[in-house]
Order: structure tokens, then sequence, then C-alpha cells
């Protein structure tokens, strides 16, 4: 019996045992799937993080903020922001950086010139001269096909405003590397760039456009110098105002200097355009090897921080009350119904939208073709330069190339300062076209925007515009 039961012992024993260890074997088994899991999903995130730093077309699409996956991670909180700074690859010496000795030469475009005459105003028509002229659609048509030689609209038409002293005509014949900046309607005072080279001082030309009003407001904030030929001074900015401003919206006033920088000053070779608002904290030579000079490019611009298209960008100018809502909705349906599809990873280019307060250019006949065009068409629809960049691009069709660098990079370039006062114009609130009726709205600006005005040769009808998703409450 005892015999009996010390065996009936052993096998419950046994029993148990074999319990525990598939009991533990179950366990390492969960943990060691946990783990793979864990890693899995920790190898993705970074893939998507790479993915959202990275430049290539098919890994900006999988960092799309409409991808599934991206939504999937957002939800479980392991979506990770792109960085608002990171570091900029630059040289290290500014003393040591050699500059190209001859222009870099265009294979499309070899002879541009521009119309100085404005027919409608000149042949009788009580139309007033316009600063950007009375450009037909048939000739904004036939401006889009690159040519040998060329001849386009390009602003300045005489007596259009825009007028320089001609002491600082003078002055800018000799400035072959600029750095230019524009204040208008005294939104700003000038910010002195900081890390400025001996070398750098030298070479370059800090040209503060201003108008009337900013003169007047800089002179009543800050110590302006006068030198003995009757230059103004700000610290390294040499002031140039312009008389008659070409429009009614300073904001359109301001991409005069900013687009038609080859134009303002024809004799520079290189410019670097920064917004009015910003500190330059990078010596500007080291800018222009990082981003022209290295990689054999001719114009570079920033990637905007949100949004890839001009329809993704129309609908935040309009939440944001940056233009009269139904003039941006007809500026986009007349894009659309001109071909301009909404951003995809299908295109050559990795966004249809920069972050335009910081332009770096060699002025070649190309480039300045595509600042030409790129400005006439803020002369013709609304201000918002960043709608018509793209555009611009589609229609050339490939032949202007261009580098589009990283956002992170663009904010490691400047300090960014606040407006002396907000802008703010009745126009902005408009929210039907109904409202620009009757010759006393005040609405309607008498000099730019003409083509919104102007009848447009196409039916619009029945163009539908993209729908669009919402890639950001900043946006």
């Amino acid at each position: 019996m005892l015999i009996f039961f010390l065996s009936i012992s052993l096998v419950r024993s046994e029993d148990y045992q074999m319990k525990v260890v598939w009991k533990r074997g179950f366990i390492r088994v969960v943990l060691v799937a946990g783990i793979i899991w864990m890693l899995l999903i920790l190898t993705d995130i970074l893939f998507h993080v790479w993915s959202c730093q990275s430049s290539l077309a098919f890994s900006a699409a999988i960092c799309s903020k409409d991808s599934k996956v991206i939504y999937a991670l957002n939800n479980m909180g392991f979506v990770l922001k792109p960085p608002h700074r990171c570091p900029i690859p630059l040289a290290h010496d500014p003393d040591r950086i050699a500059i190209p000795k001859r222009r870099s030469r265009d294979k499309v475009v070899q002879n541009l010139s521009y119309i100085m005459e404005d027919e409608l105003a000149n042949n009788g028509s009580r139309s007033p001269p316009l600063f950007g002229g009375h450009q037909s659609w048939s000739q904004r048509e036939e401006s889009f096909k690159p040519k040998s030689t060329m001849k386009v609209h390009c602003g300045f038409m005489r007596n259009g405003g825009a007028e320089m002293a001609p002491k600082d005509i003078k002055y800018v014949k000799k400035c072959r590397f600029v750095v230019a900046s524009g204040i208008f309607d005294g939104y700003d005072t000038p910010h002195q760039p900081s890390n400025i080279s001996l070398r750098s001082q030298k070479l370059f030309c800090f040209l503060m456009v201003v108008d009337e009003i900013s003169l007047n407001f800089i002179r009543k904030n800050v110590t302006v110098r006068e030198d003995n030929d009757g230059g103004q001074w700000v610290g390294i900015w040499r002031l140039i105002p312009l008389k008659f401003p070409p429009y009614d919206e300073p904001r359109r006033n301001g991409k005069v200097p900013k687009i038609l920088t080859h134009r303002l000053f024809p004799q520079a070779q290189y410019s670097i355009w920064i917004d009015g608002k910003m500190e330059l904290i990078i010596d500007p030579l080291l800018i222009l090897e990082r981003y022209l000079w290295r990689g054999k490019h001719t114009f570079s611009i920033a990637q905007h921080k949100h949004h890839r298209s001009i329809y993704e960008e129309a609908d935040a100018n309009k939440r944001r009350k940056r233009y009269a809502r139904p003039l941006i909705d007809l500026h986009m349906k007349i894009y659309h119904y001109e071909g301009m599809e909404p951003w995809n990873p299908k295109k050559n280019t990795i966004s249809d939208v920069p972050e335009g307060a910081i332009i770096i250019r060699e002025h070649t006949p190309l480039n300045n073709l595509f600042s030409c065009l790129w400005f006439n068409e803020v002369n013709l629809f609304t201000p918002r330069d960043q709608l018509s960049f793209g555009y611009v691009v589609y229609r050339l069709g490939g032949l202007f190339k261009f580098f589009m660098f990283p956002n992170c990079e663009y904010n490691s370039m400047f300090v960014l300062h606040p407006h002396n006062r907000e802008h703010s114009s009745a126009v902005e609130w408009v929210k039907s076209l109904d409202e620009f009726k009757g010759n006393n709205s005040g609405l309607k600006e008498s000099r730019g925007g003409l083509g919104l005005w102007t009848p447009y040769p196409g039916n619009l009808d029945y163009v539908v515009l993209p729908p669009v998703a919402r890639t950001s409450k900043a946006g």
C-alpha cells in the first residue's frame, strides 16, 4: 500500500513539474514575442522618422500625414514631430571658400530682355501705366515657352513706380554679391546680421529696400547714418528707398525686391533674399557654398514645413485670412483648369510649396526668367507667392532646376523677430465675390491682381478644386 501511495505521489509530482515547465515556457514565449513585436514597432517608427527627414520622393510619400501607418502610430503616441532646427553642413572657414570664376551657363535661355513700355497705356487708353503692365492672356501663355531669346513682362514698366534715387542706382552698380531684404508700411525695423566674416563684409552689399512710410518709421526708432554721398545706413544695411510704391497692397509691394532682385540690382551675380523680420545668423558666403556651389545648383529655396500641395497652402491661407477667400479660390480654379495637379510622389520635386522667406540664387538667364514669370503670377493674381511658385515650375516643364532644402535647415539660418504690428487689410476678410461689386466697395486693388477681374479665356464654371486634407493645426 505504501508503495502505491508513493507511486501516486511521484506521478503527481511529475505532473506538477511538467505544468511548471510548461507555464514557464509559455511565459518565455510570450515575453520573446512581445520583445520582437516592440522591436518591429521601434524599427517602423525609426523608419518613418527617417522618411520624414529624407528628400527622396518615395520616403516623403511614406511620411505623408495621410498615411494609415502614420495615423495609427499617431494614435498610439509614437509619431515624432520633425525637428524645428537642425545642424547645417556648412564649410568651416569663409576665408578658404573658392568662389567660381565663371558664371553658370544656360542651355535653354541665352538672351533675356524685358518689355518696358505698356502697350495698353500708350494706345490712347485711359488706363494708367502699371508697374507690371497690362499683360494679356496670350502673352502670359507665350511666356511659358522658353526659347534661346525671349522678351517678357517683368515689372518696372516706364512710369509704373518703384523708382530708385540716382545715388542708390550708382551704389548698387558695384554690387556683385547681394544680401537683400525689404520693409514696407513700417512693419519691421532692420535687424543686424551676426557671425559675418570680414571677407563677407567686404564682398557683399547688404541692401534693405524700403518705402517712404518705413523709412520715416526707421528714422524715428533707430539711428540712421548718412555717408558723404548721401547714402543712408542702419548698421551694415544700406537703405534703398523706392519712390511711388507700385501697388496699393504693402504685401504685394514687398514682392518687388523679393522676386525681382535681379531687376533692382542688375549687376548682381548672386543674391540671398531674407524677409525683413529676420536676423541672419549665418555667414552669407557659407550659405552660397552650401546651397549653390557645393551641389552645383543655381537656385535654392526651403521646403514648406507643413504643405506640399498648393491647394493645401491655399486652404491654410483662407483659414488664416491671409487674403480674400473667394479670390484665392478663383486663383486656384485657374491653375487647376490649366492642369496643375496636387503634389504627389510621382512629381519630380519633393514639394510644390516653398518657404519663401529665404531665396538663394545665381542670376542666370533661366533663373531670371523664372523670377519674372513668378512675379507676373503674383502681379496678376493674389500676392501669396507660395501659391504661384510650384505652378511656374510646372509650366516650365522640368526645365527649371532648383534645390529645395529641408525646412529644419531653413530655421537654423536666422532668428525670427515679431513684426512691429500685425498686418491687416479689409480685403482679407471678404467672404464672397458679391462684396467686390460696385465702385464704392473700396476692396479691389487698382494696380494689382487684375487677372482676377479680367475675363478669363476658359470656362471655370465647372472647375471643382481638389479636396484638401488639413495636415496641421498651424498650417
